[in-house]
C-alpha cells in the first residue's frame, strides 16, 4: 500500500509539474512592445455609470465635461488616434436608405433633438439632427453642447473613407441577423488588407451571420465570449484553444484575467496563434455592463510589460500611462 501511495503521489506531482510548465508565462515568449489601446466610442463625454439599464439616457447624467468631443463622431475618432489610440470602437445602426449610421443609442430621443428609433430613419434625416442636444451635467439647467452637434452623425462609409488605414471595432447594436448580412456586404466590398483592420462585435444573431458570410473578420458576441472563456478555463491548461476563441475578439475583465491559464504571455501567444485579439476591460461585477481600464489604479493592475490590448474610455490618461 505504501508503494502504491508513493506512485500515486509521484504521478500527481508529475501531472502538476507538466501543467505548470505548459502554462507558466516564465517560459513563454514575451511579445514585447507597448499595449494596444482601444478607445471606446472615441473621445467621449463620461457619465455616471452606477445602476445603468439598457434604456438609461446617459447624456442626461453626463459628468462635468473636461473636453468638447462627442462620441462616435469623426472629430472624436481623429482625436483618439492623435492621442495614442491604435483602435477606435464605434456603434452602428442600419438606416432605411441602406447605409449605416454611426450612433450608439437605439433611439435618437436621449442624445439629439429628434425622436424615434434610429434604424427606422434615413441617413439624410439623421444628418440633420443635433447629436449634442441632450447632454447635461446639472439635471437640465444647462446643455453645453446644444447646437454644436448638428450634422455630426457620420455614416459608416464616411468613417471608412476618412480612416482608410486605421483599425476599427464595430459594435452591432441589434440582434437582427439581417443587419449582419448588410454589414457583411459592406465588409466584403473592402480590399482584403482593409478587412484585416476591422473587427466586429455585438448581438449573437448578426455576429453569427457575419462569421458565416465574412469569415476572415474577427468577431465576438456575448454568447461566444462566454463559451470562449468558460471552455478555456475548463481545459485551456492543455494548450488547446476552444473554437469560440478562434478568429475572435477576446474581452477579458481585469479581475478575471489571473484565472486564465498562462496569463499573461502564454495566454496572449495562444490567442495570437488563433488569430484572436485580446483586450482587458475594467472589473466585471455582474449585470449587463462592463467598464474600461480608465485610471492609474486599474492600469497598475496589469502585468508588468503587458503587451496585449486595453479597452479604455479615457484614451488620454491610459496613453500617457502606457508611454504613448
Amino acid at each position: 500500500m505504501g508503494r502504491k501511495l508513493k506512485y500515486a503521489a509521484a504521478a500527481i506531482v508529475a501531472v502538476a509539474a507538466a501543467i505548470y510548465l505548459n502554462n507558466t508565462s516564465l517560459l513563454a515568449t514575451h511579445a514585447g512592445g507597448k499595449p494596444v489601446l482601444l478607445a471606446h466610442r472615441g473621445m467621449a463625454q463620461r457619465f455616471d455609470e452606477r445602476d445603468l439599464k439598457n434604456d438609461t439616457c446617459t447624456a442626461a447624467r453626463m459628468l462635468p465635461p473636461t473636453h468638447d468631443y462627442l462620441e462616435n463622431t469623426i472629430r472624436s475618432m481623429r482625436a483618439s488616434f492623435e492621442r495614442g489610440a491604435d483602435i477606435v470602437e464605434l456603434d452602428v445602426h442600419p438606416t432605411t436608405d441602406d447605409e449605416f449610421a454611426v450612433f450608439h443609442d437605439w433611439t435618437v430621443d436621449c442624445r439629439t433633438d429628434g425622436q424615434g428609433v434610429t434604424r427606422e430613419q434615413p441617413m439624410a434625416r439623421l444628418k440633420m439632427l443635433d447629436i449634442g442636444y441632450g447632454y447635461t451635467a446639472d439635471d437640465g439647467k444647462t446643455f453645453p453642447f446644444r447646437g454644436k452637434g448638428i450634422g455630426l452623425m457620420p455614416s459608416l462609409d464616411e468613417v471608412l473613407k476618412t480612416f482608410p488605414d486605421r483599425r476599427l471595432l464595430i459594435n452591432v447594436k441589434s440582434r437582427d441577423p439581417s443587419e449582419g448580412e448588410k454589414l457583411a456586404t459592406v465588409l466584403n466590398r473592402l480590399a482584403a488588407e482593409r478587412r484585416k483592420l476591422i473587427m466586429v462585435y455585438g448581438g449573437d444573431e448578426p455576429i453569427e451571420t457575419i462569421r458565416r458570410l465574412a469569415p476572415e473578420t474577427r468577431t465576438i458576441s456575448r454568447a461566444t465570449l462566454k463559451r470562449c472563456l468558460v471552455r478555456y478555463i475548463g481545459y485551456g491548461w492543455t494548450g488547446i484553444v476552444p473554437d469560440a476563441c478562434r478568429n475572435a475578439i477576446v474581452l477579458v475583465p481585469i479581475n478575471y484575467a489571473p484565472w486564465l491559464w498562462g496569463w499573461p504571455d502564454r495566454f496572449l501567444n495562444r490567442m495570437a496563434a488563433a488569430n484572436s485579439a485580446v483586450f482587458v476591460l475594467g472589473p466585471y461585477q455582474g449585470g449587463e455592463f462592463s467598464t474600461g481600464v480608465d485610471d492609474a489604479d486599474l492600469f497598475r493592475r496589469l502585468p508588468e510589460s503587458y503587451s496585449g490590448g486595453i479597452w479604455t474610455n479615457e484614451i488620454e490618461t491610459i496613453a500617457r500611462l502606457a508611454g504613448r
